[in-house]
């Protein structure tokens, strides 16, 4: 997704607060020709020696030929499925939208009139920001702390994140509970550093920041002269907030962000806001126990209600709701909104067409009334036992594993041994879709539709306050590239769309089905055992089941992971951060060493497989694996994702993992000395 709200970042720092890891394979790009075989001979770079440079060797000659597109800011394989999935997604929702028979209030007649009203140029470029009147007189209306804070919970309902964001998701230390959650949020830039780097880039997007946000103003009507300063005042505001922000290193401690406190405990912590009284606003006449993310943040909210003037409060109000809703109104929002977050962020330089941004967005938001569209036109029930019979054997693979390590004591095993017993496995689409009775999708504007499904989706999980977990319930959509671990859950989940080639190919051989969505598998079971995912129990609770011994072991060990991608150069100078992909990197690795494990093991009792095209079988598992993990990116996209995201970029996703697996040097002789054998005592070895 190319669209950057605050509303999403936030919900992608909860994402990453709350533990649900995904492989994220996405870089959005046009269909390209496969054959099928899993390997592709074309790909490959052979004037390169695999022993000194594997990610060249296996897609150099696909690297240098397919430059990325001008509505792209990166290019890869788990683009070619997702443009496959798009296509299809296309299909269905054309031909819903055409078709206005079937019945009022049925998903799928939500479906087809939300895409239809969104795909309405002609009406949304007449309407311009008209349909967001009500709501900039509701911000205007604003005379002191009582309206504000009335009018915080007002957009918190409408799934935006202004000051903060409100939640609700499990408790982390008893999983059966869901209760009210408060996490840090305001922020119109990607993440709290970028307010602080002294380098020039950072000093250039700060600048470039500052004029989209005077701009929006001017869109608004505001005279130049007022929407500078209030661009000033914007960026002051949020600055201030950064300030006591975590950064993207600090939120994936789960215990620096758990501090569950009663309502008097709230009041005492942050006595600027009225909390039993903002809470009444926002649905909650009694949030019980409330966890705040970031305590300091919020002492600091509690102070800016009154130091802060009211008049700045509505200047950052409005910036908030039209940078929120940018999107989705007439092309001179939309397209400087994409000027800076798109170019001036992600290095894009044409916008993506109207139809993939729509159906984007429908399937954001009506994922599961789309989803059961799609599942019933692209995924079979065969493909989904396939899918699930391999995640078994790969987490039969993990439980050896883990009944084989020498470093760690039997208490750690066999609470490890009863995690892996325990974990969940959710394959292709939900046994129970979600329902949008309560959703009303109408004509009015295509904006005002959009805010009706982010304020349905707010409701729906403030509702769960309070009640019984639903261990049912998917955090993706089924259409999704992309696979996760929910470590309060203790689940695997693999949607629909990832299980197609060139992950997932019935027509390729075992090695490169291992090699390629094994090592998804992998890398997914891996994260209820990476840094932060080995701090939960096999229920799902933050707990503390690791023999002091055993952890310090763990940490040394991982320790040895975070130097070795603390030394890799992702663009320019800027390294990787070690500490930020440490989770990452450590799934990455266990992920294919499992997968290997899991393979050779199937192969038990059968003839070798035969070379083909003059490789041997285990070559085919690394370069499936390498292949998967083709990309090429923008600078400014790579220099984004090094600075917010805790995947490494794909070229040491493959560079990282193959020189601490013998396996790999053994399939291409490599010896010791050569860039990608790691000495005995430097390799990564953990899961």
């Amino acid at each position: 997704m190319n669209r950057q709200t605050s509303s999403v970042r936030a919900g992608l720092a909860l994402l990453l607060a709350f533990g649900l890891t995904a492989i994220s394979l996405l870089a959005q790009t046009p269909a390209v020709k496969q054959s099928g075989r899993g390997v592709e001979r074309s790909y490959m770079d052979t004037a390169a020696k695999p022993c000194q440079d594997f990610y060249q060797y296996a897609n150099g000659h696909w690297l240098a030929n397919n430059p990325i597109p001008a509505d792209r800011s990166s290019w890869g394989a788990g683009s070619e499925l997702y443009e496959k999935n798009q296509t299809v997604l296309h299909e269905i929702l054309d031909t819903a939208a055409k078709d206005t028979s079937a019945p009022k209030g049925t998903p799928a007649r939500k479906v087809a009139d939300f895409y239809r009203i969104g795909m309405d140029e002609a009406k949304i470029e007449s309407e311009g920001a008209k349909p967001l009147a009500a709501e900039f007189t509701r911000i205007a209306a604003v005379k002191d702390a009582a309206s504000l804070q009335a009018e915080l919970a007002h957009l918190h309902r409408l799934n935006m994140a202004p000051a903060f964001s409100p939640a609700a998701y499990q408790d982390f230390k008893d999983s059966t509970r869901i209760i009210a959650w408060l996490y840090q949020g305001g922020l119109g830039l990607p993440d709290r550093d970028y307010y602080f780097k002294d380098d020039d880039k950072s000093k250039e997007l700060r600048a470039a920041y500052v004029a989209h946000v005077e701009k929006m103003f001017e869109l608004l009507g505001d005279k130049p002269e007022q929407a500078a300063t209030e661009a000033k005042t914007v960026m002051d505001f949020e600055t201030r907030l950064a300030k006591v922000s975590m950064n993207a290193v600090e939120q994936r401690d789960s215990e620096a962000l758990y501090h569950k406190l009663s309502l008097a405990e709230l009041d005492k912590l942050a006595p600027g806001v009225a909390w039993s009284a903002y809470f009444k606003e926002l649905g909650l006449n009694d949030p019980g126990d409330i966890n705040v993310g970031q305590p300091a943040f919020f002492t600091e909210v509690g102070a800016m209600m009154t130091a802060v003037p009211i008049n700045d409060w509505q200047t950052y109000l409005r910036w908030q709701l039209i940078h929120n809703a940018a999107p989705y109104l007439s092309s001179a929002f939309v397209n400087e909104n994409f000027n800076f977050y798109g170019k001036a962020l992600a290095g894009q330089k044409e916008l993506r067409p109207r139809w993939k941004r729509v159906e984007g967005t429908t399937d954001e938001l009506l994922g599961e009334a789309l989803g059961q569209l799609y599942v019933a036109k692209a995924f079979t029930p065969e493909a989904k036992a396939r899918a699930l019979a391999m995640v078994m054997n790969l987490k039969a693979a993990l439980r050896d594993r883990i009944a084989a390590l020498d470093w760690i004591g039997e208490d750690t095993r066999k609470q490890a041994l009863r995690k892996v017993d325990a974990i969940q496995i959710k394959v292709g689409y939900p046994d129970k879709w979600r329902d949008y009775s309560a959703l009303t999708i109408d004509q009015s504007s295509y904006v005002e539709n959009v805010l009706r499904a982010n304020e349905f989706e707010f409701q729906r999980n403030l509702n769960k306050i309070g009640k019984p977990v639903d261990r049912t319930e998917w955090g993706i959509t089924t259409p999704t590239v992309d696979a996760y671990y929910n470590p309060n859950f203790n689940e695997i989940v693999f949607p629909a769309g990832i299980l197609q080639p060139p992950f997932f190919d019935p027509n390729a051989d075992d090695a490169t089905n291992y090699g390629g969505i094994g090592a998804i598998i992998g890398h997914e079971l891996t994260h209820g055992f990476d840094d932060e995912g080995h701090k939960f129990d096999a229920d799902g609770n933050l707990k503390s089941w690791w023999t002091d011994s055993d952890e310090k072991n763990y940490a040394a060990r991982a320790k040895i992971v975070e130097a070795e991608y603390n030394d890799f150069i992702g663009v320019e100078t800027v390294h990787i951060n070690g500490k930020l992909t440490l989770g990452e990197n450590i799934a990455d690795l266990g992920g294919l060493k499992i997968a290997y494990y899991a393979w050779q093991k199937s192969l038990a009792n059968k003839p070798k497989p035969a070379n083909v095209e003059g490789l041997t079988p285990e070559q085919r598992f690394f370069l499936a694996y390498a292949q998967n993990w083709r990309r090429n990116s923008r600078p400014e996209q790579l220099r984004l994702m090094l600075q917010t995201d805790p995947h490494s970029p794909p070229r040491f996703r493959v560079l990282g993992v193959v020189a601490n697996l013998p396996e790999f040097a053994q399939a291409f002789n490599c010896q010791a000395g050569d860039p990608l054998v790691r000495p005995d005592k430097a390799q990564a070895r953990i899961w």
